[in-house]
């Protein structure tokens, strides 16, 4: 099976899932869940998480765990962070690896997104859920401390961002790049033609 938002530490292959690609006002940072340090009843819950329709539509992971609980009826993500389980880490040291064929740097994915969205690696984390328009960047720095925040329960472009993050793997990866763009059009439909007239 191919799931999103699974990676590892480029150092050591740990095995991490990441809960914030782009970390709001550090787009050099993202935020990991490291499995291992995970109990057992945890691991289980976080990846029937990862490989849920939920899990697989959220553009960030962190929007599904606000809204899943811990078999000991703790939030997710507010539990993982206040045990120390989320770990902020750049994002040039972590390979996503959304398959067995596929191995991309989260930092260059990131990057590939943004130049097929047209803009800034900032502009792809999560906006503060309690002030909906914020185009102002100011406005940015003062919510990375709010980033385990629990997210309102909208996915405004769950598919849609899943086909992009897919297709830009496949624009970062020659090799895999048809079977990467057939993946991405079974998930959703193409409805936009921009992204692939410019590929």
């Amino acid at each position: 099976m191919d799931y999103k938002h699974v990676g590892r530490l480029i150092s050591n292959k740990r095995k991490v899932v990441v809960a914030y690609r782009v970390v709001p006002g550090e787009p050099e940072n993202c935020i990991v869940v490291t499995t291992e340090n995970l109990m057992a009843e945890e691991h289980d819950a976080l990846m029937k998480l990862v490989e849920s329709d939920a899990g697989q539509n959220a553009y960030e992971l962190a929007e599904g765990m606000a809204r899943s609980m811990l078999p000991d009826g703790r939030n997710m993500l507010a539990g993982f962070h206040t045990t120390g389980k989320m770990i902020k880490i750049e994002s040039k040291l972590v390979e996503m690896t959304p398959n067995r064929h596929t191995v991309v740097r989260l930092d260059q994915l990131n990057q590939i997104i943004a130049e097929q969205r047209g803009v800034s690696i900032e502009d792809l984390a999560l906006k503060n859920p309690n002030s909906a328009p914020e185009p102002k960047s100011e406005k940015k720095q003062k919510i990375t401390e709010a980033v385990v925040e629990p997210i309102p329960a909208q996915d405004p472009m769950s598919q849609e961002d899943l086909a992009a993050k897919m297709r830009s793997q496949a624009d970062a990866m020659f090799k895999e790049a048809k079977k990467l763009r057939e993946m991405a059009e079974e998930l959703s439909p193409t409805k936009k033609k921009k992204v692939e007239q410019s590929a």
